[in-house]
């Protein structure tokens, strides 16, 4: 009762200190096409039932990071009123090969604090150069008859994990479950504090702490999990979350974002992770978007880390020995807008080329011929296990022995520590960089290494406000 009070009473500060913020838009769209080609279409325009839970002084998006980026400008003097980047489910898709077989459409969303006068909302993406261009725009009047302005009563009341002061001045994470029966949101609950808890016990969150707002919500469904579809599961859960996505048993994500936006427009939020109510590996995470984790599995501190570093902070996978969806390899590498990956076309002005010490070689030397070696045989093993449904403590076993191999191999190193280019990363064995031998998103070590460290710090810095 006394925690449910205290939730209460810091949601309430939270909204009386939003009170001066401008409302919240929301524009929702279809995404669509193939690997081609592709297409937009404009569905709705919404006003959040919550104000604008962004820092006003910062609406200019200066990171460089994502596949696209959104702009509102005034539709009148064409004066840029806010930015950011982002990356989407789409983008990922038209990368699988079914994308060169079929089209499909995914629904997308942008957020921007509501503006006074009518705005052009322009969608952006890299082109050949790797700069954005314009793709698509939409004139937005927020007077206009059809915008959505009332939305329904809140389902359910958001949960205050961590709250550290005015949401305009944080970072505010929401943590959404789904796969959560009414008689498992206690378990919702400590799901959500046990991983909020971890996540600021890794550096740089850690020292950040104070910059963020955490909430937690979720509504109940009638079937406890989410689908696995390659195992027979199927499960009707709130948000649409599941297991197989385009193909890969461990990767997380739902394709239903209109659930997910007009459930998260309850809390304060700029970022998300969705909490699956399942045991079995698996998780994902879309720059700007959201991220997910498998709350029950051994390895859920990680997984809700790991990805948590894509969706926050847009850093690259560095591993490339477990198999994934994409169509990669073939054709020139282009240089990653990722912070913590590089094609390493000009070793002399390397990304992170702060963080080199004089006299380090580039590109540098690791046992990457062992590790590889090593990695064949543990793929495999991990192959057989899914494949014949082994329980899921045999795969954790398993992921513990092959860290502990890496571990071994890395420590007698004598670059185990060197920030360098170390070739092995973005899902390809040869082309790409990483820059050191471990971090959290190479393999299941529990530190980022220097680069995406520094990568999350710019983006905390983007959304939060100093204390004075």
């Amino acid at each position: 009762m006394i925690r449910n009070l205290l939730s209460l009473l810091a949601l309430c500060a939270s909204a009386s200190a939003l009170a001066a913020q401008p409302a919240t838009m929301r524009v929702d769209y279809l995404h669509s096409g193939n690997a081609l080609d592709e297409h937009y279409a404009l569905e709705r325009v919404v006003v959040e039932p919550l104000p604008w839970p962004g820092n006003l002084r910062q609406t200019i998006d200066t990171t460089n990071r994502g596949n696209n980026m959104v702009e509102v400008v005034d539709a009148k003097t064409g004066r840029l009123l806010y930015s950011r980047g982002f990356s989407t489910v789409f983008a990922e898709w038209r990368s699988t090969e079914e994308a060169a077989r079929i089209n499909r459409g995914f629904e997308e969303s942008v957020r921007f604090p509501r503006p006074e006068q009518p705005v052009r909302v322009r969608i952006l993406k890299r082109d050949e150069r790797n700069l954005f261009s314009v793709v698509w725009t939409a004139d937005v009047n927020p007077d206009a008859q059809d915008v959505i302005r009332k939305q329904p009563p809140a389902p359910v009341k958001p949960i205050g994990i961590r709250v550290n002061g005015p949401s305009e001045d944080k970072v505010d994470l929401l943590i959404v479950g789904d796969g959560y029966t009414q008689a498992e949101m206690k378990k919702f609950e400590a799901a959500a504090r046990r991983l909020a808890d971890h996540l600021f016990q890794v550096s740089p969150f850690k020292e950040r702490a104070k910059d963020f707002n955490v909430w937690a919500i979720a509504l109940p469904t009638e079937e406890s999990g989410v689908s696995r579809p390659s195992t027979g599961v199927h499960h009707a859960s709130r948000l649409g979350a599941r297991y197989d996505i385009f193909g890969s048993e461990r990767y997380v994500l739902t394709t239903d974002n209109r659930a997910l936006r007009e459930l998260a427009q309850y809390a304060p939020y700029e970022f998300i992770e969705i909490l699956v109510n399942n045991e079995t590996y698996g998780g994902g995470g879309i720059f700007g978007q959201f991220s997910t984790a498998a709350a029950d599995n051994d390895w859920a501190n990680y997984l809700f880390v790991h990805e948590f570093g894509h969706h926050f902070a847009g850093l690259a996978d560095e591993y490339y020995t477990s198999p994934v969806a994409y169509a990669t390899g073939g054709g020139e590498r282009r240089e990653p807008w990722e912070p913590n990956a590089t094609a390493l076309h000009d070793p002399a002005n390397l990304k992170w080329k702060k963080f080199v010490k004089e006299g380090t070689p580039l590109p540098t030397p690791w046992p990457k011929q062992a590790y590889e070696t090593a990695s064949r045989a543990y793929q495999k093993e991990r192959a057989e296990l899914r494949a014949a449904n082994r329980p899921e403590s045999e795969m954790s076993a398993l992921f513990r022995r092959d860290l502990q191999q890496s571990n071994e191999l890395f420590s007698r190193d004598p670059h185990r520590h060197t920030v360098g280019a170390f070739e092995g990363a973005n899902y390809e064995a040869t082309g790409y960089y990483r820059p050191e031998m471990q971090c959290i998103m190479f393999d299941r070590s529990d530190t980022f290494c220097s680069v995406c460290a520094d990568a999350i710090s710019t983006i905390i810095d983007l959304y939060s406000r100093p204390e004075k």
